[in-house]
């Protein structure tokens, strides 16, 4: 198989003798509407960490948690063995994990490192969502803790940052299940300038992995550090219960929040990602659905633009029938979805493959990593016989059903003249992991994982 890793070459067609073609040779042809995968990569419905879960129901992320003591057993010491071993569980079934490394977990074992209870970090117990004082919320104004969250944060990103097993990371450390609140202790949450410092040494550590925080915030917010142009992007997890605009001026529901923080645009470079509320996991499927009135599943969708949403409840063998296939729409609505609406390939004399495409995102958001986009071509015996690496690049084409034009022409590929169908992929960068599908017919129609866009006359 030829592969040719420089592709996009505008300005040199003439070169390449394209401008001799005919002109039907270039011209733009249809390409047939078809729903994309429910479990296309990196958006979607996410289970708890779980094979058995990840086979219930499509879906291409899964989640965990973990505790700072597991990762950091002594000053400047991590040991990454348990991270790993969740990382390397999800990506072998294909999937990408979304996590959160916390420090107080109601109801379980302290999170806050050992060495940290040793030096006198203090830690006081609360009763909370079923804790009965078993969890302990430390004080995250110590400066011996804000520098251990200083030094694992960078570390964190040192090692991490960019690793193909990881979809999205939620910032966690703070509050109890690091999501950023302790509830009706609030005295005992960060101050914003703990906040600040979380944040800050985040977007330093993670330039490529995407971010998300729990709650927005703007500069007039009294509790939570300003992070409205920040490059972290937000979870809502009460998303169908607690999602859209509540009415009251003090709200603590996510869109009051997006709105009084200025960040209502936000998902437009940043993701939105969440947790179906528990209290809706057993009846948001029903028809009528159990969603609260006014927070009903699709419209919070198309207000927040969320790409990811936890939901255990479609992992479960009770869901069936006409609630499923509810759920399996539900789960496709979110994030991207990239329809190749028309295509136009020309060849030139000395071989070269002209491909321009027109391409819409049909879904509610962006994507927001730019994977590699790569054309191939398969002889008459369907045998892949080249593939080139193109320039394009999908992340941040926006949901707005408008078409955008791509083009690119290979080098020859000194193949043999005859008929040859071109293809076109997106590459998952993780060995093994699920591949982007398009919304088309002609999705894996000749190999799976390409979208075949046409013929070439070489």
């Amino acid at each position: 198989m030829v592969i040719v890793r420089h592709a996009n070459l505008r300005g040199v067609c003439a070169l390449l003798g394209l401008l001799s073609l005919p002109a039907h040779a270039q011209d733009f042809h249809p390409l047939s509407y078809a729903p994309a995968p429910v479990d296309n990569p990196l958006k979607g419905f996410v289970p708890y960490e779980s094979a058995t879960a990840a086979k219930a129901f499509p879906c291409s992320l899964e989640w965990f948690y973990i505790p700072l003591a597991e990762l950091m057993p002594a000053a400047k010491t991590f040991d990454w063995a348990p991270f790993e071993k969740h990382l390397n569980a999800i990506a072998a079934r294909g999937h990408q994990a979304v996590m959160r490394v916390y420090l107080d977990y109601p109801g379980k074992t302290p999170g806050l490192p050992k060495f940290l209870f040793d030096a006198g970090v203090a830690a006081l117990p609360y009763d909370y969502s079923h804790n009965n004082s078993r969890s302990l919320s430390p004080d995250y104004e110590d400066p011996r803790l804000r520098a251990a969250l200083a030094d694992f944060i960078a570390a964190f990103g040192a090692k991490y940052d960019g690793d193909p097993r990881l979809g999205f990371i939620t910032a966690g450390l703070l509050g109890y299940w690091g999501e950023w609140h302790t509830s009706d202790h609030k005295d005992r949450f960060a101050s914003k300038t703990v906040q600040r410092e979380v944040m800050d040494a985040y977007l330093r550590a993670f330039r490529r992995t995407r971010l998300l925080l729990r709650y927005p915030a703007g500069p007039d917010d009294s509790y939570y550090a300003d992070n409205r142009d920040l490059a972290m992007g937000y979870h809502d997890d009460s998303f169908a219960y607690a999602t859209m605009p509540s009415g009251k001026p003090a709200s603590w529901f996510f869109l009051d929040r997006m709105t009084r923080a200025g960040a209502l645009d936000k998902w437009r470079t940043q993701p939105v990602g969440g947790e179906v509320r528990p209290e809706v996991w057993d009846n948001l499927w029903n028809d009528p659905t159990g969603a609260p009135p006014g927070q009903e599943y699709l419209p919070c969708v198309e207000a927040t633009h969320a790409t990811w949403l936890m939901n255990s409840g479609v992992f479960r063998p009770a869901l069936q029938g006409a609630a499923r296939e509810r759920a399996l729409a539900g789960a496709r609505r979110l994030g991207y979805e990239f329809h190749v609406a028309e295509a136009a390939i020309g060849a030139s004399p000395g071989h070269g493959v002209r491909v321009r495409l027109r391409v819409r995102n049909d879904g509610v958001a962006p994507f927001y990593y730019s994977w590699p986009v790569e054309l191939s071509a398969l002889d008459a015996t369907g045998r892949l016989v080249a593939a080139w690496r193109t320039d394009w690049n999908l992340a941040g084409l926006q949901p707005d059903k408008m078409l955008h034009d791509f083009e690119a022409t290979s080098a020859s590929l000194n193949l043999p003249a005859g008929n040859y169908r071109v293809l076109l992929r997106v590459v998952n960068p993780l060995p093994h992991g699920l591949p982007l599908r398009f919304a088309n017919q002609a999705q894996d129609a000749d190999q799976p994982g390409w979208l075949t866009l046409g013929s070439a006359k070489l």
